[in-house]
């Protein structure tokens, strides 16, 4: 019983978040037009921080819970990471493959470079585990989040001149102010915000009753659901022909997802959260940062590929996006056995007065 409640809350708040999600892309593009900031931004900052809400509140709440899960929140990271690139290959092949990328302006190519950037750095300092902290708040954190602001920065000065959408007399045919596309669009956020601490707490009572290890469910599972708003944000934007926001929302939220660490360190108060990665979520961060640069090069050279190769180097991301995630719960499914045989063979030791 407890384990259906479990599943019937995971489903639920797994459809308000794809929900919220699609309605994202449409408030975001309008954003785009009416602020003028353009469609890589908006993306890179607005759609980008409003898809990771799951991954924050989410987080946020996984060390939170009594006992915390920081396990399960790294892996959310990582995890989140590797599929927004699946997601760039999928929607990529479904909408023409170079035809999708030929619509991505090559500016990407920095927010890509931040992306990168701050991913790799997130996974040396879970690899080092190094112990230097402030009130509790490690001192890599703090990096990770300063290396994401001076990102904003750089993809703001490099975006690309003409990155705005003329629909604004569109826009004000049907309605759309940017006072009404603020308030649409913050509200469908807090949905997703809302949607995330329902996600938290049932994705960690699956992981107890079934006996998943953590950093498994949370780099496939987890990730998995907290990912749907970047799925169906991407998708929509395809589908309006706007590439470079569904892109930059990808690849935004990639970057974001890493200041989470941050941002959840301060409710960890057990030590430096992300030193309590684990192997899994090692390799998880180092694929979705091999994905990452694929996706640089073939944004880059878009012009000059082939359509076949194309369409066929997509493909082999999407596999090495399955081959990521089978070694990833193979490791996983070895550290939970490594760490109950630890437990039993502990229990075992005791005399009977312990």
């Amino acid at each position: 019983m407890d384990l259906l409640i479990a599943l019937i809350v995971f489903l639920a708040s797994a459809a308000a978040v794809l929900f919220f999600g699609t309605r994202l892309a449409i408030y975001g593009d309008a954003l785009a037009s009416l602020t003028g900031l353009g469609r890589l931004f908006v993306g890179f900052i607005l759609v980008a921080l409003a898809t990771s809400l799951p991954e924050l509140s989410t987080n946020i709440s996984a060390v939170r819970l009594d006992p915390p899960n920081p396990e399960l929140a790294v892996g959310d990271v990582f995890g989140s990471n590797m599929f927004n690139m699946f997601t760039l290959c999928v929607v990529g092949l479904a909408f023409g493959g170079k035809q999708f990328l030929q619509k991505i302006a090559p500016q990407q190519g920095y927010l890509i470079v931040v992306a990168v950037f701050i991913t790799g750095l997130a996974v040396l300092f879970s690899g080092f585990k190094l112990g230097i902290d402030a009130l509790g708040i490690g001192l890599s954190s703090v990096v990770l989040l300063i290396v994401f602001l001076v990102g904003m920065w750089w993809v703001y000065v490099t975006r690309p001149p003409q990155d705005r959408p003329d629909d604004a007399d569109d826009l004000a045919a049907v309605g759309m102010t940017l006072l009404k596309a603020w308030v649409l669009f913050l509200g469908v956020s807090a949905g997703v915000v809302v949607a995330g601490f329902f996600l938290a707490w049932s994705t960690n009572e699956i992981a107890e009753i079934t006996g998943i290890a953590s950093s498994t469910l949370g780099i496939l599972l987890m990730a998995l659901v907290t990912s749907m708003p970047e799925v169906a944000t991407t998708i929509a934007a395809a589908r309006m022909g706007a590439m470079d926001l569904g892109v930059a929302g990808l690849y935004g939220s990639c970057a974001f997802n890493v200041t989470i660490l941050f941002y959840a360190d301060i409710f960890y108060r057990d030590g430096i959260l992300g030193n309590q990665a684990e192997p899994a979520h090692i390799v998880a961060g180092g694929v979705a940062i091999a994905l990452m640069l694929a996706g640089l090069v073939l944004i880059l050279s878009r012009d000059r590929v082939k359509s076949a190769v194309a369409a066929v180097v997509l493909a082999m991301m999407a596999v090495a996006y399955i081959a990521g995630a089978a070694v990833v719960a193979t490791l996983g499914a070895t550290e939970e056995h490594d760490s109950g045989k630890a437990g039993s063979s502990g229990q075992a030791s005791r005399t009977p007065d312990e």
